[in-house]
């Protein structure tokens, strides 16, 4: 079982990672930890990420934002990411490939 703050920390220093124009899935990040199957906690870890942290990066493994934060389309917009018709982010040509 993993520890809730450790995992925390480790998903926190993944998106601190994610660069500029490019997107991670909350199951993604899970595995890169080793954890495969805790999208969910690592979407946990995002609603408690500190301040400055590029959380908007981080999205649905089928592209789509958050919805109770319409700022982060927007976001990922200026940062030159593309959605499809959708409205789904392209993660076929965005997806962060890790490290």
């Amino acid at each position: 079982m993993v520890a809730r703050e450790d995992f925390f920390e480790r998903v926190w220093e993944l998106v601190a990672e994610i660069p500029c124009g490019r997107v991670a899935t909350y199951g993604q990040l899970a595995d890169m930890l080793g954890y495969p199957r805790h999208a969910r906690l690592a979407g946990a870890a995002m609603r408690h990420a500190p301040e400055g942290l590029p959380c908007h990066r981080v999205i649905a493994s089928d592209g789509s934002c958050a919805p109770c934060w319409p700022e982060q389309k927007m976001l990922l917009l200026r940062e030159g990411v593309s959605f499809l018709p959708n409205g789904k982010a392209d993660l076929a040509h965005y997806r962060w490939e890790g490290l």
